[in-house]
């Protein structure tokens, strides 16, 4: 198979988060190109989940239409805390230093408010960190340039709106490229909602490049592999072949009415099945893969519950080819399965639990005690999970800070 080119993606190294539902004060160290949170239900992996997804939305669609959509502050903001919701992240783009962007939100008078937003960067392993962008409630300053620096000037560029970010302002201009670039790299992300029933739909013809977030586009998407990048399309299928067998071809037909028709061929039978007809677990596994695949991948992919549909043995396998994609892009993860977990290595994974006070907790999986050890004389994580040796995870017992592993390994 050909491969096309493609830029290397900006990685997100850590997230720091306040005061946002379950997420009172929670920090992720070290985070990798895949990475997976696994724990109880209710320990906080959809609400880290819906970070990204906010901090998407507050850049993309405004931070108004973000903070309405999640019930405003009565809903957002962790329960009995003071202060703002806090998002931090340190991410790095190919050949520049790491980079720091932070964003606080409060509401006054009704609406929500930009607290604080700044952006720093520190070049080399010495000196403080330098703030190219700080702005509160609207009023704040910028340095403009390629590489921003403390002699270049500041200028201030007062925005119209006390809710309106700096981030998506000002990077919509060539002036502030580091500013643009961190637009960009947000605005591209994927956080999927990925749901057969979507993928079953009849949307107009016309070729996508990118799958939509509830995957009603996958027709189109196909459509497009076949036109532009015919040697992508026939890999993927090649692929879904190994993972549900007897599938020959997936086909997308222009119907009359200028619809797009999704259909399956499978492979004893000469004429395809609709899509609408095919299992949940045919559909996703295709939706996945046509993620996993794209040509131009999304810097960053969120996946709720992977293994929904899908067979056991086939997770693993799924694991190993989200590593791969993370070659060209960031996968986040949350999941239930040992099967998926068997195919993960303990630093992909951070295990969640809720303390006493009801606050999500976290750590690496690598972190815990006694894990490597075992995974070194061959242990899979999902086998560990469900003996209990990562301590957390099972509903029934207990829920709490993970502890040393207990019984059934030497």
């Amino acid at each position: 198979m050909n491969t096309e080119q493609w830029t290397k993606p900006a990685r997100i190294e850590s997230l720091k988060v306040r005061n946002f539902r379950a997420l009172k004060d929670v920090e992720f160290k070290q985070i990798t190109p895949l990475t997976v949170l696994l724990g109880p239900n209710g320990s906080g992996k959809t609400t880290v989940f819906d970070v990204f997804a906010f901090l998407s939305e507050c850049v993309e669609t405004g931070l108004r239409r973000a903070w309405d959509k999640r019930g405003r502050a009565k809903e957002l903001k962790t329960r009995g805390s003071e202060g703002p919701v806090t998002i931090e992240i340190k991410y790095r783009e190919p050949d520049y230093p790491l980079i720091t962007y932070h964003l606080s939100v409060d509401e006054r008078d009704g609406g929500p408010v930009v607290v604080e937003e700044w952006l720093q960067w520190k070049r080399g392993s010495h000196g403080r960190p330098f703030r190219f962008l700080e702005y509160k409630a609207g009023l704040g300053r910028a340095v403009s340039g390629e590489l921003p620096d403390e002699e270049d000037e500041r200028i201030d560029v007062p925005l119209n709106a006390p809710d309106l970010l700096a981030v998506n302002a000002l990077g919509q201009f060539a002036d502030h490229p580091r500013v643009s670039a961190l637009r960009n790299f947000i605005t591209g992300w994927y956080v999927s909602y990925l749901s057969a029933d979507s993928t079953r739909g009849q949307p107009e013809s016309g070729p996508a490049e990118r799958l939509s977030k509830s995957g009603h586009n996958l027709a189109n998407v196909i459509q497009h592999l076949s036109e532009r990048h015919p040697e992508r399309l026939e890999h993927i299928f090649e692929v879904l072949r190994k993972r549900v067998p007897r599938i020959e071809r997936v086909l997308s037909e222009t119907m009359p009415d200028g619809r797009l028709l999704l259909q399956i061929k499978d492979a004893p039978f000469s004429h395809p099945v609709l899509a609408r007809f095919a299992s949940d677990g045919t559909l996703k596994m295709l939706a996945y893969l046509m993620l996993l695949y794209d040509p131009a991948p999304p810097p960053f992919i969120g996946i709720e519950e992977p293994e929904n549909f899908l067979h056991p043995r086939l997770l693993p396998e799924l694991a190993e080819e989200c590593r791969a994609a993370s070659a060209r892009t960031q996968l986040l993860a949350t999941t239930h399965s040992p099967f998926f977990l068997n195919g993960l290595r303990p630093e992909e994974v951070r295990v969640l639990w809720r303390d006493e006070n009801g606050y999500t907790q976290a750590r690496r999986a690598a972190d815990l005690p006694g894990v490597q050890e075992f995974v070194a004389e061959g242990a899979l994580l999902g086998h560990l999970w469900m003996e209990g040796q990562l301590g957390v995870g099972d509903p029934l017992t207990n829920q709490g800070e993970p502890t040393r592993p207990h019984g059934g390994r030497s």
